[in-house]
Formats: structure tokens, sequence, C-alpha cells
């Protein structure tokens, strides 16, 4: 491994190591408001840096959680710059997911009626990277609005598939698979062209068993909250470069409740993982086998490359686990059942 490939690694994981510990998460816990979540982040973790000029009279969820993402986006940026071989692909990647986390936050709008209250929350520092006018999508109220920004994006051809409902409303959830799914075949394209040897097998791995644990979820999912048909399940899953074997898929989408479905998956070798990653509810699989996933090889991946898409994918996390915390204490969850649902 090359002298900035270890640099690389060696930051990454000097990162995580800022983490907030298990001491910090009851820290916050002991919170009794979101203004209290922001000083004890400000006093006692690594992002007191990005905090240190807010006023805990100003603060508010929205505006603390932007502070947040603006934060782990930078971090991801800084080891992005030390090796410029992988760095323009997961760089795209991470944008993607910040484009497609904004048009799911608008979609639940329109569906609600209430696209007059979208506020993007995309990092000022990324605009030059994005290929979405987030102003425009701002005033956007109806659906050929959306399309026209959309236009000119790799996102348009999935959008422009879908037509609102006799009630005005879209399937959020078979679009978001489906942009997803899509940013998902970019980054394994990506990783087909630009990688070889055993860090092209590590990446393919990761992307592989996401896209494997995702499909559980989703298979769960539909089961559980649509009531869906088998044939109907099978069209809405995309496998795209999957490791399940297509007698697997058939058993869960035919089985009779998403309780058979988990118990299914249970008995093969993807419950040992949803065992080990705690995922009692069945709803949390895919967050929390990322977690371990990513955890494991940031420890112990040789390759530049799966230390940096693991770190990201750890930040992510971390930051799931602090906006669950503040959407706990804002609404005064008990404790216990907030702790239950950080994944650590």
């Amino acid at each position: 491994m090359s002298t900035t490939s270890y640099a690389v690694s060696a930051k990454a994981r000097a990162k995580f190591g800022k983490f907030l510990s298990e001491h910090d998460y009851d820290g916050v816990l002991a919170c009794q408001s979101v203004a209290e979540v922001m000083v004890y982040l400000k006093s006692h973790t690594h992002y007191g840096a990005v905090l240190s000029g807010v006023s805990d009279r100003d603060v508010h969820r929205g505006r603390l959680e932007a502070l947040l993402r603006q934060f782990q986006f930078k971090e991801f940026d800084s080891l992005c710059r030390y090796d410029s071989s992988v760095s323009a692909g997961f760089s795209r990647y991470v944008v993607e997911k910040a484009e497609v986390e904004q048009i799911i936050h608008f979609l639940i709008l329109f569906n609600a009626r209430s696209t007059d209250r979208f506020m993007f929350r995309f990092p000022a520092f990324l605009s030059k990277r994005t290929e979405l006018d987030f102003n425009k999508l701002a005033n956007v109220r109806d659906y050929d609005g959306l399309l026209g920004v959309l236009a000119h994006t790799p996102y348009y051809d999935i959008l422009k598939a879908f037509e609102p409902d006799e009630k005005g409303r879209l399937p959020v959830s078979d679009i978001e698979n489906r942009l997803y799914d899509l940013i998902t075949r970019h980054m394994t394209a990506y990783i087909d062209k630009q990688t070889k040897g055993s860090e092209r097998r590590e990446l393919t791995d990761i992307f592989e068993k996401l896209t494997d644990y995702s499909m559980i979820s989703r298979i769960i999912r539909l089961k559980r909250y649509y009531k869906l048909p088998p044939d109907v399940i099978k069209a809405n899953v995309l496998p795209g470069r999957s490791g399940l074997h297509p007698a697997l898929i058939r058993r869960m989408c035919e089985a009779e409740s998403a309780e058979e479905v988990f118990a299914i998956v249970q008995s093969t070798k993807y419950g040992r993982l949803i065992s080990k990653a705690g995922a009692d509810d069945q709803g949390d699989i895919g967050p929390r086998v990322q977690y371990q996933i990513a955890k494991k090889n940031l420890h112990f991946s040789n390759n530049p490359s799966v230390v940096m898409i693991s770190f990201m994918f750890l930040s992510e996390t971390e930051l799931m686990n602090i906006i669950c915390l503040i959407e706990g204490i804002r609404y005064q969850v008990d404790p216990k059942t907030i702790r239950s649902m950080l994944i650590r």
C-alpha cells in the first residue's frame, strides 16, 4: 500500500475514533431540549468546531441538523482530497445521495400538499457539484414543475414514469427504491471501470450485500404496510447486482406475512449478520447491517477506497443516531426507547 493509501486509512480511522462514545450518548440522553443537545455536542464532541459560532438561544432542530450534515460532508471531502484516484466516484456518490434525499423529502411534502414547507438542507459548499437547482425546486407547486426542474438530471426518466393518482399522490416508496437503485448502479459501474483486484472485490462485496439487505427490508415493508400480492412485490423489487438466490426471493415474496419473511431470512446465511447487528425490529435491517459491514471494513481493509466508503457509512449512522436523539428528546420519548433505536 502506498504512503498516500496509508494516510487515507489512518486519517479515516483517526476520525472514527472521535465519534460519539457511549458516555457521549448518555450525556445527550440526559439533555432536556434541543438547545441542551447542541450545547453538549459543542462542548464535548468533535462537532464543536462547526457549532462553535452558534448560540443555544437561536438553535432549532432544522438548523442543527443542517450544520451537522455540513460537518459530515466536509469530513468525507477532506478524505477524498488525499487520493484523487478514488475521490471522483465517491464524491459523486455522496452528492447523488444528497440529491435523492432532497427529492424524496420534496415528494413526501408533495403528497401532503405542503410543498411550501420545502426547505432544502443541501450544504452550500456542495452546490457547485450538484445538477439540481434547489432554489427552483423550492418554488415548485405541481408535478409538471418538478419534472421541469429535473429535466436535465439522471432522475428525470425515473420520475416521468409516474403520475399522481386520483388523490394527487405519488408512490413515494416505489420512486425512492428506483432512485437509490440508480445511484447504486452508478457507483458499481464506477467500481467496475476504475478499480481492480482486491479493491474491486471488496467494494463489489459491500454494495452487493447492501443491495441484498435493502431488498430484504423492502419485501418486509411491502408485506407489512401494503399487503401486496407476491407478483406485485416481486415486480417492485429491483435486484441490481444482488447475491440473493432467485428461489429465496420467490419464497420471501410468497410468504404470508412480514414476520414469515423475517423468519425465512433468519434461517439463511443472511440471518447471522442480522442477529449480530441486533436488528430485532424488522424495519431497520438495512441501516444496522450497513453499520456492521462498514465498521468491520474500516478496521480491517487494506484498501483506502474501502476504508473511505466505510467511514462515510459510519458517519451517516452517527448522524442518524443524533437526529433520533434530537427527535426523541424533543417529543419527550422515554430514554430507554430512544436508546433502543440507536445503531451501535
